[in-house]
């Protein structure tokens, strides 16, 4: 069984460093998946973050009596010690609009694929996961040219990165993430693109948020009472494998380390004013898991059977709040087994430490 954990590097500077290369519990993954690197309009790629990428990635500075990194406290050191791969996850939610014409344009790709090789060869990574949301999503510039030109940036990087397996004499993985929407999933060559990834990694969360009009599950297991009944882990894993023909070992099922808050409301579907700010400041109102155990105190909790999953009611403030805690997550991970799936994913490692 996969356990693939994002690490966000804007993270690392939380709650005074806590979760850096040295805290992770390395035994808990089998994959740490770095996020993210952006690509350029040109095909390049660039850090998003340069004094955490070489401090995570290369170790923290030692200052004197020569200025350099300390590579035995790197992420891809440790990790590497105790069995772990670690990729780069490059693109992301926020930095995926160049995609389409770099994947457009044979160039571009070559400049693409190059880009990728540094990175593995800077930072010793065990090969690329590839963040593109999505493939023929208008919302970041994507076009209907996407559905092949995807699977054309897959095959360049994959027959690059066999190249390097055969230099190196080590194997180098390829992966990606998938939308748990059916229509970004028809945006894909399904039986062109599975040859070539290792895994499918199915971001089965943000189902629902302050753009629903009622308050709903982040995650829910199975359809809720209200809302579209494929809107749920269940729902978006049957239309993979089922309509899609994507193998149920070669899919890891997204969890939610991170709950959302919704303020003037007093009940699941129930109405609201966006997420709550105010109680969750730190998250803005999109609270990672050990922000909303630190204020478990204002809430009553309650637990949804329908879709094995908790949420929380405000006691004396109107909030509610959509979150994974022990049990959901037990539920969901007792699905991968009974469904054959491959793993899961985690967003994000730094949200229940």
């Amino acid at each position: 069984i996969e356990i693939v954990g994002y690490f966000p590097n804007w993270q690392w500077y939380d709650r005074n460093h806590l979760v850096d290369p040295e805290s992770i519990i390395y035994e808990k993954y089998t994959i740490i998946n770095y996020a993210f690197f952006r690509p350029q309009a040109d095909g390049s790629i660039t850090s998003t973050d340069s004094w955490s990428d070489e401090n995570l990635l290369l170790g923290p500075m030692i200052w004197w009596p020569v200025v350099t990194h300390d590579s035995t406290k790197s992420l891809p050191f440790l990790a590497h010690q105790a069995g772990v791969k670690v990729l780069p996850s490059i693109g992301g939610w926020n930095d995926s609009y160049n995609f389409p014409a770099i994947a457009a344009n044979a160039v571009k790709r070559q400049t693409f694929v190059n880009a990728c090789l540094a990175l593995i060869e800077a930072y010793d990574f065990d090969g690329i996961d590839l963040d593109w949301e999505y493939p023929g999503f208008t919302g970041n510039g994507g076009t209907p040219a996407d559905k092949q030109n995807f699977t054309l940036l897959l095959q360049e990087l994959r027959d690059e990165l066999d190249e390097l397996e055969i230099q190196n004499s080590q194997p180098y993985l390829l992966t990606s993430c998938f939308s748990a929407d059916e229509e970004k999933m028809l945006n894909i060559e399904w039986q062109n693109v599975l040859p070539l990834i290792d895994m499918v990694n199915l971001m089965t969360y943000d189902f629902h948020g302050s753009w629903d009009p009622e308050s709903n599950h982040n995650a829910p297991m199975y359809p809720p009472q209200y809302g579209n009944p494929d809107w749920c882990i269940d729902g978006a894993f049957t239309i993979l494998t089922q309509t899609f023909s994507v193998p149920p070992e070669k899919v890891n099922i997204g969890v939610a380390f991170y709950g959302k808050s919704l303020a003037n409301c007093t009940q699941l579907y129930g109405t609201h004013t966006g997420y709550d700010v105010t109680t969750f400041w730190e998250d803005e109102g999109v609270p990672l898991y050990y922000n909303i155990l630190k204020k478990m105190n204002l809430f009553t909790s309650y637990w949804d059977d329908q879709v094995k999953c908790p949420y929380l009611l405000g006691n004396t403030i109107n909030t509610f709040v959509t979150y994974d805690d022990p049990q959901s997550l037990r539920s969901k991970a007792q699905y991968v087994k009974d469904n054959n799936a491959k793993g899961i994913i985690i967003w994000e490692i730094t949200g229940d430490y």
